[in-house]
């Protein structure tokens, strides 16, 4: 059972089959998601860099068909998030693939306690 299925048929002017293509093309040349308008609404689909072809050619009962299919999977790799700029005297995370960052570990309340009684010992000298 497929998750979701759209089909329309109708009868356009050769002239509106080559700008529903080229706007296809357009989309797919310039990394944009390919968007169509249907009935009343709007279908927008990401396509991956990379996607499978297939094209099929049949005659048969007076008529010609020409289909020209795109496929590629569902889910796939997303890019990776833009990193922000370091700040100056900041060190550099590293990563591994798409792991999230380590947390840097806590300090325990005993060491800050410490250093708090030794800024008022300091202080009161």
């Amino acid at each position: 059972m497929k998750d979701l299925k759209f089909e329309q048929k109708r009868s356009v002017s050769r002239l509106e089959a080559a700008e529903q293509l080229m706007a296809l093309a357009t989309a797919l040349k310039e990394g944009r998601d390919v968007e169509w308008d249907i009935g009343h609404g709007r279908l927008s689909l990401h396509v991956p860099d990379e996607v499978r072809t297939e094209i099929e050619v049949e005659t048969g009962e007076g008529e010609v068909e020409l289909e020209i299919e795109l496929k590629w999977p569902v889910a796939g790799p997303r890019p990776k998030p833009r990193t922000r700029p370091r700040a100056e005297g900041e060190e550099e995370a590293e990563q591994d693939g798409d792991a999230p960052p380590e947390p840097k570990p806590k300090r325990s309340g005993a060491a800050t306690r410490r250093r708090t009684s030794a800024k008022r010992s300091a202080g009161s000298s």
